[in-house]
């Protein structure tokens, strides 16, 4: 297949197109950074997408702004890098007659994750308040009882609640992606990727993930500095991964038209951050963590995928290892700011 990657240079999509590669396919990338063999353009740039969607059979579509967005100054350029980006991109593609998609999605759009109380069964708890938080109570509590929760593994069927500018324009996304698959009788595939890490992470930036912050520091010689008490619940990912994943989506058989598709994108062992910072300080050999008790106001508790629909439905796993990974990442470079 030819394939058009978009946001082909950046952290996640540049291993797609070597992923994409590997198998036989030929990845073109577009990407708003200029380079050698590069569609150097804007996904909002509705002339320059329809160019590069010729003879195009495919699209992994991982342009996108990243980041937390909890506060509302940058909210218009989320939505119109994000939203109006993905529906100029999914306009052309209707009309070139290209009706195979893969959404780089995101298990923010499912806010909190999955919880139960021993005595109210699931629950949904609300965002946390600034006093519970300034006081150090970070584990969110029954709505019903106020009595503690028991975390668990979210599954693709669990409502979404997106609680931050970021979230909501990635929700977004996968509705456009749908509305567009239904219109054309396309197939489009939504993969909520969860915390990815790995070679070629940007490094230093307000939209870098939590991985990067700790390796940076302690390539300075400094201590990760911990949120909250390091006991929040993530799934780390490799990035190799989450490629392997993409590919998966695009290989699959896409006889039957589906309105959209989404399937969790996590390596399925949940570990704190602590743990994360932990296993990147031993593995660089420098200082270990420190928990300082500070937070940010728009993060969420634990959010952990249950992703045994992908494995089930595209024959995808992970291959990289918690440890093996995080050393791998301690010691490869990063990306640009």
């Amino acid at each position: 297949m030819r394939v058009l990657v978009t946001g082909g240079a950046g952290f996640i999509g540049s291993h797609v197109v070597e992923a994409l590669a590997s198998r036989g396919h030929e990845p073109v990338v577009f990407d708003v950074r200029e380079g050698h063999e590069r569609a150097a353009a804007d996904v909002r740039d509705r002339e320059a997408v329809g160019r590069a969607l010729s003879g195009v059979d495919a699209v992994c579509h991982q342009a996108a702004m990243v980041g937390l967005g909890t506060g509302f100054a940058d909210a218009a350029e989320y939505v119109s890098r994000n939203d109006l980006g993905t529906a100029v991109l999914l306009t052309a593609m209707a009309d070139r007659g290209v009706r195979r998609l893969v959404l780089a999605g995101s298990m923010a759009v499912y806010g909190e994750g999955h919880y139960v109380c021993a005595r109210h069964g699931v629950v949904r708890p609300g965002p946390r308040t600034v006093t519970d938080l300034d006081a150090g109570r970070f584990e969110p509590l029954c709505p019903v009882c106020g009595e503690e929760l028991s975390p668990g593994l979210v599954g693709e069927a669990a409502l979404v609640d997106p609680r931050s500018v970021y979230a909501t324009t990635k929700l977004a996304q996968e509705h456009l992606c749908g509305a567009w698959a239904r219109s054309t009788g396309g197939s489009a595939v939504s993969l909520r990727y969860h915390n990815v890490y790995g070679p070629g992470m940007p490094r230093d930036t307000p939209y870098a993930g939590v991985a990067s912050f700790f390796r940076s520091a302690l390539a300075r010689g400094e201590a990760p500095r911990v949120f909250e008490d390091g006991l929040q619940r993530r799934d780390f990912v490799h990035v190799r991964d989450v490629a392997a994943a993409n590919v998966a989506a695009l290989e699959a058989d896409a006889t039957v038209p589906r309105a959209l598709t989404v399937y969790n994108t996590g390596s399925g062992e949940p570990h704190t951050v602590g743990e994360m910072a932990q296993a990147l300080a031993s593995a660089y050999d420098g200082p270990g963590p420190v928990v300082t008790g500070e937070y940010r106001l728009g993060d969420v508790r634990h959010v952990t995928a249950d992703s045994s629909r992908l494995r089930a439905e595209l024959g995808w796993k992970p291959e990289v290892g918690f440890v093996e990974g995080m050393r791998e990442f301690a010691r490869a470079g990063m990306g640009r700011s």
